[in-house]
């Protein structure tokens, strides 16, 4: 089963577990102490870790953002649900606005959560659950708020994908009023959850902590900036921090002294959390889920990570684009520590349903299986397929592109001419090798599974751009290797200058007062 086993420890409840599931935007498999980072510190995170369950193979449903929340809402895969990009995203004719001169037109999507979908929220609100939600909604405007989709209680979240106003306050939101002039957002929303856990310690609770960070914009304070400049310079810059992927620059070094900061602030508001769980005497009858919605961002959006040594990010069709930090606490389940098997966010609905001894809703998170075996250190179906469905170029520098992962293979099939690519995991899962002319057997069954659930469930496709040019094509491409990448690389150094300073109050975070 790919588990650590330790005797079983069983410690018995009597009254129905609380919920905290926290969502970390954008955080790379490789962000945290626990899965690698020499750079990042996270010791309240870490903790979490080792208290619970690490799944090592544990996947977002999306390379990018509103795809993967959908999916963990509703526990259903991408090309079910239909919301399949980013929503905001340009699709169709319209994605010639952005002047990549792409072949293809990327698909249209859905650009809400379904109406009809009963919501990992809603089922829990059934079941008497007081359910609440901090942070990062971005699966729809009006109508399609978390309170439009069982949540109690929203405490900012709106359409927006990234903080409007930044991550000091004044910010601008309509689900979360300004109270102190530099207040940093992601340690609100903490406090905001920490004070819902106090008022709610004699009630049963699902609590949902989905924050912004450690998305763009990336900022951070002078005194966090200054703590991880001296550390990437105690451990020695290097002269060079990027190299061409197939089509964008990507970070290979994790030195990024802001993008530290804004790691080490979540973490913090990780402990804030954690602490008034101990603090209200549940800690022992709370499960705490702690993941990300998609890869560390090494390309495109801010270049604030690096992934390595997975390949990609967010956005990419490879590991460093799905693969995240994966942890469950079920303090009363104490019968392994870590577990090898492939899971995914959408196993996560039927999971915490399971947990809590409610129904499951199979009709409902049919992509999902819930992970309560393996948590319990028994056997549980290691060979079940996993799909991706991406119809859409990433801003990150992704392809138009479907993935299905069975049985220790992971095939690729590109729409832009039809090509595939095969890795063997997790040996090379940096998915540098491609072996398919080795293995076309492998390849062939796995490329007609795939097919065929893409047309069983209505996938949408995109489709060749008349107007394509490939002069223009070639023209922007070189545009990004003789003009992005020396930027690029300036821009890191000047980051990591001991005179770096961004503007006048450090994004706000200067002007703090009672």
């Amino acid at each position: 089963m790919g588990c650590k086993r330790n005797q079983p420890e069983t410690i018995k409840i009597d009254k129905k577990p609380n919920i905290l599931f926290i969502l970390v935007d954008d955080l790379g498999y490789h962000d945290l102490g626990i899965t690698g980072s020499t750079f990042y510190e996270t010791p309240n995170v870490d903790k979490l870790a080792t208290e619970g369950v690490m799944f090592t193979n544990g996947y977002a449903a999306s390379r990018v953002c509103s795809p993967s929340r959908a999916s963990i809402m509703t526990g259903k895969f991408t090309a079910r649900h239909g919301i399949t990009d980013w929503i905001g995203a340009k699709a169709g004719k319209d994605w010639r606005i952005r002047n990549r001169h792409d072949k293809m037109l990327p698909a249209n999507y859905v650009m809400q959560l379904p109406k009809e979908d009963i919501t990992m929220a809603e089922a829990f609100k059934e079941q008497g659950y007081k359910t609440f939600f901090a942070g990062k909604w971005h699966l729809g405007g009006e109508g399609s708020y978390p309170e439009d989709h069982g949540f109690d209680i929203n405490i900012a979240g709106i359409d927006a994908g990234s903080p409007r106003g930044g991550f000091f306050a004044p910010w601008n939101n309509s689900k979360l009023k300004n109270k102190l002039k530099g207040e940093n957002l992601t340690l609100r929303l903490a406090n905001e959850t920490a004070d819902f856990i106090s008022k709610h310690k004699d009630s049963t609770f699902f609590a949902f902590l989905s924050f912004y960070a450690v998305h763009a914009p990336v900022q951070t304070t002078q005194e966090k900036w200054r703590k991880f400049r001296n550390k990437a310079d105690s451990m020695g810059i290097a002269n060079s921090g990027y190299q061409m992927e197939r089509i964008l620059p990507i970070r290979q070094i994790q030195d990024n002294p802001v993008y530290g900061g804004l790691v080490e602030s979540m973490d913090d508001a990780v402990g804030v959390v954690l602490k008034a769980l101990k603090d209200n005497g549940i800690d022992d009858n709370t499960i705490v889920v702690f993941t990300s919605d998609n890869g560390g961002v090494a390309s495109g959006d801010n270049y604030a990570t690096s992934n390595l040594p997975l390949r990609g990010g967010k956005g990419y069709q490879w590991e460093g684009g799905i693969k995240e930090p994966f942890f469950i606490n079920v303090p009363w389940l104490k019968s392994i520590k870590s577990s090898e098997v492939p899971v995914v966010s959408t196993d996560l609905y039927p999971t915490l349903l399971d947990l809590a001894d409610l129904p499951l809703n199979a009709n409902q998170h049919v992509d999902g299986l819930s992970l309560k075996p393996i948590l319990e250190g028994k056997d549980f179906d290691t060979k079940r397929p996993l799909f991706w469905h991406y119809p859409h170029y990433g801003n990150q520098g992704g392809e138009p592109s479907s993935i299905i992962q069975k049985n220790g293979w992971k095939l690729i099939h590109y729409w832009e001419d039809g090509r595939e690519e095969l890795f063997k995991l997790p040996s090379k899962e940096n998915d540098s090798e491609n072996v398919i002319s080795q293995y076309s057997d492998i390849a062939n069954n796995l490329s007609n599974e795939l097919l065929a659930w893409l047309k069983e469930v209505n996938a949408a496709y995109p489709i060749t751009d008349t107007e394509f040019d490939a002069n223009k094509r070639n023209q922007y491409l070189n545009n990004l290797v003789n003009k992005k990448l020396p930027n690029l690389e300036k821009q890191r150094l000047d980051m990591l200058s001991p005179d770096f300073k961004p503007n006048d109050d450090w994004w706000g975070s200067q002007v703090y007062h009672d």
